[in-house]
């Protein structure tokens, strides 16, 4: 299929974001806490570290696990093929979805994408109430919602998270985009390379190591959330803690869109780039 004007107008927005990505820069606070995060973990033996990183990964595959084979993303999976068939008929598989245009994808990919800020954003305005349950519940709460918005923009660009290759691929997406800003650019490169290298659409056979202590800053980034939180709970108005809801509300949603837009621009790229290689 040739690339329409369209196509070639998307792919540029991609290669500028891209450019971003690259040209991005630390500044002193950041190298600082760098050089703290790796002092504190040099102390810790390594076997511990791979132990622990091990066991956190595992913990992340099955969460997706879960996720995908749940009825509520088999429901979704199939909202989109409805949606789709409203642009042409005779979609009848996830990999149909190719045949739709950029921009009818995006429509779909945008309308569970903004589903789910919005379920961040109610999340977080249930964490900024201060309470135990919900400052503990704020984590796991969102790995879920954020997960399952990356699984479900791949599956709208026609690639489907029930093979191991596109499983382990949308893994990665997540895990990228929820990276510092410094790193996010290492990690699209990795991604680069796993596309590369690929022999089949069905087997992975990359990397399978996803964490490293690099990707705890978001994890201290949420205690810090939770701290800001607490300060904030005693300090009401009409009964509700509000300035900590719009802390926990905002911190949540720019964590979900900054994911899923992400997500966006890396299977944008993947349809544009086998749409070229059709050709």
């Amino acid at each position: 299929m040739n690339w329409s004007e369209r196509d070639k107008q998307v792919w540029q927005s991609i290669k500028a974001w891209r450019d971003e990505l690259y040209e991005y820069e630390a500044n002193d606070l950041e190298h600082t806490y760098v050089r703290w995060l790796d002092y504190a973990f040099e102390s810790i033996p390594e076997d511990v570290q791979d132990q622990f990183f091990q066991r956190l990964d595992g913990w992340l595959f099955h969460m997706h696990s879960l996720i995908q084979g749940s009825q509520m993303q088999n429901d979704a999976r199939e909202r989109i093929l409805v949606t789709a068939r409203a642009f042409n008929q005779d979609i009848q598989t996830v990999e149909d979805l190719h045949y739709l245009t950029i921009d009818q994808l995006h429509y779909i990919a945008e309308q569970h994408a903004g589903r789910h800020r919005i379920y961040s954003l109610l999340q977080g305005g249930v964490t900024g109430t201060g309470g135990l349950v919900a400052l503990g519940s704020d984590l796991p709460a969102m790995l879920v919602i954020n997960l399952r918005s990356v699984q479900l923009i791949a599956v709208t660009y026609g690639f489907d998270v029930q093979t191991p290759f596109e499983m382990m691929t949308s893994l990665k997406v997540f895990h990228a985009a929820t990276l510092p800003a410094r790193l996010r650019a290492i990690a699209w490169e990795d991604l680069m390379e796993d596309l590369n290298k690929k022999d089949s659409n069905y087997f992975y056979d990359g990397s399978e190591q996803l964490t490293d202590y690099t990707w705890l800053e978001g994890s201290m980034k949420q205690a810090l959330k939770a701290m800001a939180i607490t300060m904030f709970k005693g300090k009401k108005w009409s009964g509700l803690p509000l300035v900590s809801i719009a802390i926990g509300a905002g911190s949540n949603y720019q964590l979900s869109r900054k994911i899923t837009d992400f997500a966006e621009k890396y299977y944008q790229y993947r349809y544009l780039r086998d749409k070229k290689n059709d050709q």
